[in-house]
Protein backbone atom coordinates (compact mmCIF):
# COMPACT_ATOMS: atom_id res chain seq x y z
CA UNK A 1 0.00 0.00 0.00
CA UNK A 2 1.07 3.31 -1.33
CA UNK A 3 2.16 5.55 1.57
CA UNK A 4 0.74 8.99 1.49
CA UNK A 5 2.18 12.47 2.60
CA UNK A 6 0.25 12.37 5.50
CA UNK A 7 0.75 9.04 6.52
CA UNK A 8 4.16 9.86 6.89
CA UNK A 9 3.92 13.38 8.40
CA UNK A 10 2.17 12.03 11.55
CA UNK A 11 3.57 11.52 14.68
CA UNK A 12 4.94 7.86 15.21
CA UNK A 13 6.03 7.91 18.49
CA UNK A 14 4.27 5.38 20.84
CA UNK A 15 5.61 5.91 24.01
CA UNK A 16 8.68 4.06 24.16
CA UNK A 17 11.55 5.26 25.30
CA UNK A 18 14.85 5.61 23.28
CA UNK A 19 13.36 7.66 20.66
CA UNK A 20 13.96 10.47 18.35
CA UNK A 21 11.09 11.90 15.78
CA UNK A 22 12.04 15.40 13.87
CA UNK A 23 10.27 17.42 11.56
CA UNK A 24 12.18 19.73 9.40
CA UNK A 25 11.45 21.88 6.51
CA UNK A 26 13.94 24.33 4.57
CA UNK A 27 13.25 26.53 1.73
CA UNK A 28 14.72 29.51 0.05
CA UNK A 29 13.12 32.99 -0.55
CA UNK A 30 13.11 33.61 -4.25
CA UNK A 31 12.95 36.81 -4.34
CA UNK A 32 15.87 37.75 -1.76
CA UNK A 33 17.72 34.45 -1.90
CA UNK A 34 17.48 33.87 1.98
CA UNK A 35 17.46 31.21 2.96
CA UNK A 36 15.30 29.85 6.45
CA UNK A 37 15.15 26.30 8.40
CA UNK A 38 12.67 24.91 10.63
CA UNK A 39 13.56 22.42 13.31
CA UNK A 40 10.71 20.10 15.19
CA UNK A 41 11.64 17.30 17.30
CA UNK A 42 10.78 14.71 19.94
CA UNK A 43 13.18 13.12 22.37
CA UNK A 44 11.99 10.16 24.61
CA UNK A 45 15.10 9.69 26.26
CA UNK A 46 16.55 6.24 27.56
CA UNK A 47 15.97 7.63 31.14
CA UNK A 48 13.98 10.87 31.83
CA UNK A 49 10.52 12.08 30.25
CA UNK A 50 10.04 12.51 27.01
CA UNK A 51 10.05 16.78 25.40
CA UNK A 52 9.78 18.67 22.82
CA UNK A 53 12.00 21.18 21.38
CA UNK A 54 13.01 22.76 17.95
CA UNK A 55 14.52 26.03 16.88
CA UNK A 56 14.58 28.32 13.71
CA UNK A 57 17.21 29.56 11.61
CA UNK A 58 17.86 32.41 8.88
CA UNK A 59 20.20 32.49 6.64
CA UNK A 60 20.38 36.16 4.90
CA UNK A 61 22.47 36.99 1.78
CA UNK A 62 23.65 39.95 3.57
CA UNK A 63 24.36 39.47 6.64
CA UNK A 64 25.48 36.41 9.15
CA UNK A 65 23.15 33.57 9.86
CA UNK A 66 21.45 33.05 13.07
CA UNK A 67 19.53 30.55 15.04
CA UNK A 68 16.93 30.80 17.81
CA UNK A 69 15.71 27.71 19.74
CA UNK A 70 12.03 27.24 21.62
CA UNK A 71 11.29 24.52 24.29
CA UNK A 72 12.23 22.10 26.15
CA UNK A 73 8.65 21.33 26.83
CA UNK A 74 7.11 17.93 28.60
CA UNK A 75 5.28 16.06 26.30
CA UNK A 76 2.88 13.30 26.18
CA UNK A 77 2.14 10.95 23.44
CA UNK A 78 0.11 12.68 21.25
CA UNK A 79 -3.55 11.39 19.57
CA UNK A 80 -3.97 9.15 16.80
CA UNK A 81 -6.87 11.34 15.50
CA UNK A 82 -4.76 14.81 16.55
CA UNK A 83 -4.84 16.79 12.85
CA UNK A 84 -1.36 18.34 15.02
CA UNK A 85 1.54 16.65 14.10
CA UNK A 86 3.83 18.02 16.37
CA UNK A 87 2.90 20.35 19.05
CA UNK A 88 5.07 22.16 21.61
CA UNK A 89 3.69 25.73 22.77
CA UNK A 90 2.73 27.84 20.13
CA UNK A 91 5.15 25.60 17.73
CA UNK A 92 2.86 23.50 15.76
CA UNK A 93 3.33 21.55 12.36
CA UNK A 94 0.48 19.38 10.46
CA UNK A 95 -0.31 18.99 7.13
CA UNK A 96 -0.64 22.50 5.29
CA UNK A 97 1.13 24.57 8.10
CA UNK A 98 3.94 25.59 10.08
CA UNK A 99 3.73 28.23 13.19
CA UNK A 100 5.90 28.94 16.01
CA UNK A 101 8.26 30.83 17.46
CA UNK A 102 12.11 31.00 18.60
CA UNK A 103 13.59 33.95 20.66
CA UNK A 104 12.52 36.80 18.53
CA UNK A 105 11.78 35.07 15.60
CA UNK A 106 8.30 33.87 14.66
CA UNK A 107 6.80 32.24 11.40
CA UNK A 108 3.11 31.51 10.56
CA UNK A 109 3.83 29.36 6.80
CA UNK A 110 1.42 27.33 4.81
CA UNK A 111 2.92 24.90 2.29
CA UNK A 112 2.04 22.96 -0.24
CA UNK A 113 3.36 20.38 -2.72
CA UNK A 114 1.56 18.43 -5.50
CA UNK A 115 4.59 15.84 -6.22
CA UNK A 116 4.69 12.45 -4.09
CA UNK A 117 6.67 11.50 -1.12
CA UNK A 118 10.55 11.15 -1.72
CA UNK A 119 12.17 7.94 0.07
CA UNK A 120 15.99 8.69 0.09
CA UNK A 121 16.36 5.32 2.73
CA UNK A 122 13.85 2.71 1.51
CA UNK A 123 10.33 2.59 1.77
CA UNK A 124 10.12 -0.55 3.79
CA UNK A 125 12.53 1.15 6.34
CA UNK A 126 10.04 3.46 7.11
CA UNK A 127 7.18 1.33 7.42
CA UNK A 128 9.04 -1.81 9.70
CA UNK A 129 11.19 0.68 11.63
CA UNK A 130 14.21 -2.17 10.92
CA UNK A 131 17.28 0.32 10.92
CA UNK A 132 18.34 2.10 13.38
CA UNK A 133 17.12 5.85 11.42
CA UNK A 134 15.33 6.19 8.83
CA UNK A 135 14.52 9.49 6.91
CA UNK A 136 11.54 10.47 4.19
CA UNK A 137 10.44 13.78 2.66
CA UNK A 138 6.69 13.59 2.46
CA UNK A 139 6.95 17.00 0.66
CA UNK A 140 10.31 17.44 -1.94
CA UNK A 141 8.76 19.97 -3.66
CA UNK A 142 6.82 22.27 -1.41
CA UNK A 143 6.11 26.12 -1.99
CA UNK A 144 5.85 28.08 1.15
CA UNK A 145 3.79 31.16 1.95
CA UNK A 146 2.99 33.24 4.98
CA UNK A 147 5.11 35.24 7.08
CA UNK A 148 8.46 34.93 8.97
CA UNK A 149 9.18 37.77 11.84
CA UNK A 150 12.65 38.96 12.51
CA UNK A 151 12.58 40.67 15.31
CA UNK A 152 9.96 43.53 14.44
CA UNK A 153 10.39 42.90 10.78
CA UNK A 154 8.28 41.20 9.13
CA UNK A 155 9.24 39.60 5.92
CA UNK A 156 6.02 38.16 3.41
CA UNK A 157 6.70 35.13 1.78
CA UNK A 158 5.57 34.31 -1.73
CA UNK A 159 6.46 31.30 -3.86
CA UNK A 160 9.54 29.99 -1.67
CA UNK A 161 10.35 26.76 -2.30
CA UNK A 162 12.12 23.59 -0.23
CA UNK A 163 10.51 20.35 2.01
CA UNK A 164 9.23 19.25 4.75
CA UNK A 165 11.00 16.10 5.95
CA UNK A 166 10.69 13.37 8.72
CA UNK A 167 13.28 11.22 10.71
CA UNK A 168 12.37 8.79 12.96
CA UNK A 169 15.49 7.27 14.79
CA UNK A 170 17.48 6.41 17.63
CA UNK A 171 19.66 9.35 17.23
CA UNK A 172 21.99 10.75 14.95
CA UNK A 173 24.86 9.09 12.51
CA UNK A 174 28.38 8.94 14.08
CA UNK A 175 29.08 11.79 11.24
CA UNK A 176 26.87 12.33 8.44
CA UNK A 177 26.58 14.88 4.93
CA UNK A 178 23.12 16.12 4.02
CA UNK A 179 21.85 17.77 0.84
CA UNK A 180 18.61 19.15 -0.39
CA UNK A 181 18.69 20.99 -3.82
CA UNK A 182 15.69 21.53 -5.79
CA UNK A 183 16.92 21.55 -9.19
CA UNK A 184 14.05 23.53 -10.97
CA UNK A 185 10.87 21.93 -13.18
CA UNK A 186 10.23 19.31 -10.44
CA UNK A 187 13.75 18.18 -10.44
CA UNK A 188 15.25 17.39 -6.78
CA UNK A 189 18.18 15.90 -5.08
CA UNK A 190 18.26 14.33 -1.25
CA UNK A 191 21.40 12.66 -0.03
CA UNK A 192 21.99 11.50 3.42
CA UNK A 193 25.17 10.01 3.85
CA UNK A 194 26.26 8.38 7.33
CA UNK A 195 28.33 6.91 9.06
CA UNK A 196 26.47 4.14 12.05
CA UNK A 197 27.23 5.42 15.64
CA UNK A 198 30.71 3.80 16.92
CA UNK A 199 30.06 0.94 19.55
CA UNK A 200 33.87 -0.16 19.60
CA UNK A 201 37.16 1.12 18.50
CA UNK A 202 36.48 0.50 14.65
CA UNK A 203 34.69 3.25 12.83
CA UNK A 204 32.40 1.89 10.37
CA UNK A 205 32.26 3.57 6.30
CA UNK A 206 30.17 6.16 5.64
CA UNK A 207 27.09 5.05 3.45
CA UNK A 208 25.26 7.42 1.15
CA UNK A 209 22.10 7.75 0.13
CA UNK A 210 20.75 8.78 -3.38
CA UNK A 211 17.49 9.80 -4.83
CA UNK A 212 17.45 12.19 -7.72
CA UNK A 213 13.63 13.09 -8.69
CA UNK A 214 14.84 13.60 -12.72
CA UNK A 215 11.46 14.16 -15.35
CA UNK A 216 9.16 12.74 -12.50
CA UNK A 217 11.37 9.86 -11.91
CA UNK A 218 13.14 8.68 -9.09
CA UNK A 219 16.73 6.94 -9.37
CA UNK A 220 18.40 4.88 -8.30
CA UNK A 221 15.31 2.65 -7.33
CA UNK A 222 17.90 -0.23 -4.76
CA UNK A 223 19.54 2.27 -2.68
CA UNK A 224 21.00 -0.27 0.11
CA UNK A 225 21.95 -2.56 -2.87
CA UNK A 226 24.47 -0.03 -4.42
CA UNK A 227 26.70 0.10 -1.90
CA UNK A 228 29.78 -1.21 -3.60
CA UNK A 229 29.32 1.58 -6.13
CA UNK A 230 29.19 3.96 -3.88
CA UNK A 231 31.83 6.74 -2.58
CA UNK A 232 31.40 9.65 -0.09
CA UNK A 233 33.66 11.64 2.21
CA UNK A 234 32.81 14.06 4.87
CA UNK A 235 34.78 16.54 5.87
CA UNK A 236 33.96 19.91 7.28
CA UNK A 237 33.41 22.25 5.16
CA UNK A 238 32.93 20.12 2.54
CA UNK A 239 31.66 16.98 1.05
CA UNK A 240 31.54 14.63 -2.05
CA UNK A 241 29.05 11.55 -2.72
CA UNK A 242 29.33 9.56 -6.21
CA UNK A 243 26.70 6.33 -6.79
CA UNK A 244 25.98 4.59 -10.05
CA UNK A 245 23.45 2.22 -11.44
CA UNK A 246 23.03 0.80 -14.13
CA UNK A 247 24.20 3.01 -16.80
CA UNK A 248 24.37 5.99 -15.07
CA UNK A 249 26.48 7.89 -12.39
CA UNK A 250 25.61 10.84 -10.33
CA UNK A 251 28.60 12.85 -8.78
CA UNK A 252 28.00 15.77 -6.41
CA UNK A 253 30.20 18.14 -4.40
CA UNK A 254 29.02 20.40 -2.01
CA UNK A 255 30.60 22.86 0.43
CA UNK A 256 28.83 24.43 3.67
CA UNK A 257 30.28 27.70 3.83
CA UNK A 258 31.61 28.32 7.75
CA UNK A 259 30.45 32.00 7.39
CA UNK A 260 26.76 31.44 6.36
CA UNK A 261 26.14 28.82 8.77
CA UNK A 262 24.92 28.15 11.85
CA UNK A 263 26.37 25.44 14.47
CA UNK A 264 23.95 23.70 16.64
CA UNK A 265 24.30 20.67 19.53
CA UNK A 266 21.71 17.61 19.09
CA UNK A 267 21.59 15.60 21.67
CA UNK A 268 20.42 11.72 21.58
CA UNK A 269 17.49 10.00 23.75
CA UNK A 270 20.64 8.16 25.12
CA UNK A 271 22.53 11.67 26.13
CA UNK A 272 25.57 11.11 23.71
CA UNK A 273 25.62 14.62 21.98
CA UNK A 274 27.04 15.65 18.33
CA UNK A 275 27.27 19.08 16.25
CA UNK A 276 25.99 20.14 13.03
CA UNK A 277 27.05 22.77 10.65
CA UNK A 278 24.24 23.72 8.39
CA UNK A 279 23.72 26.42 5.39
CA UNK A 280 20.83 26.98 3.55
CA UNK A 281 23.09 29.15 1.33
CA UNK A 282 25.47 25.84 0.41
CA UNK A 283 27.31 25.62 -3.20
CA UNK A 284 26.86 22.06 -4.69
CA UNK A 285 28.03 21.13 -8.16
CA UNK A 286 25.58 17.98 -9.28
CA UNK A 287 26.41 15.81 -12.57
CA UNK A 288 24.28 13.03 -13.70
CA UNK A 289 26.53 11.02 -16.62
CA UNK A 290 25.51 8.03 -18.57
CA UNK A 291 27.88 5.50 -19.93
CA UNK A 292 28.25 5.13 -23.66
CA UNK A 293 31.75 3.78 -24.35
CA UNK A 294 33.04 6.09 -21.28
CA UNK A 295 31.13 8.44 -19.37
CA UNK A 296 29.09 11.68 -20.62
CA UNK A 297 27.37 14.40 -18.80
CA UNK A 298 23.45 13.58 -19.27
CA UNK A 299 22.61 16.79 -16.83
CA UNK A 300 24.68 18.67 -14.66
CA UNK A 301 23.10 21.81 -12.12
CA UNK A 302 24.91 24.27 -9.94
CA UNK A 303 23.12 25.73 -7.14
CA UNK A 304 24.32 28.70 -4.24
CA UNK A 305 21.46 27.92 -2.29
CA UNK A 306 21.39 24.33 -1.65
CA UNK A 307 20.23 23.54 1.58
CA UNK A 308 22.86 21.28 3.42
CA UNK A 309 24.28 20.11 6.77
CA UNK A 310 27.71 17.81 8.16
CA UNK A 311 27.40 16.43 11.29
CA UNK A 312 30.55 15.33 13.75
CA UNK A 313 30.83 14.20 17.04
CA UNK A 314 30.48 15.35 19.89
Amino acid sequence: MALTPADIGASRWDGKAHRMEVWYSTFTDPATGDGYWLHYETVAPTEGNPYAHGWAAVFPGGGPARAERFGPIPIDVASPASPEWFRAGDAVVDGSSMAGSAGDLSWDLRYKDDGAPLFTFPKWSWEREVLPASQVVPFPTATIEGTFTIGDRPVELSGARGNLARIYSHGSAERWGWLHADLGGGDVLEIVAGAPRRRGPIMLPIVPLVQLRIDGKDWPRQQLALSRRQRARVELPDFSVTTRSGKRRLRAEVHVPPECSVVLGYTDPDGATATCTNSERAHAEIVLERWDGGWRTERSWSRETAHAEIGTRP
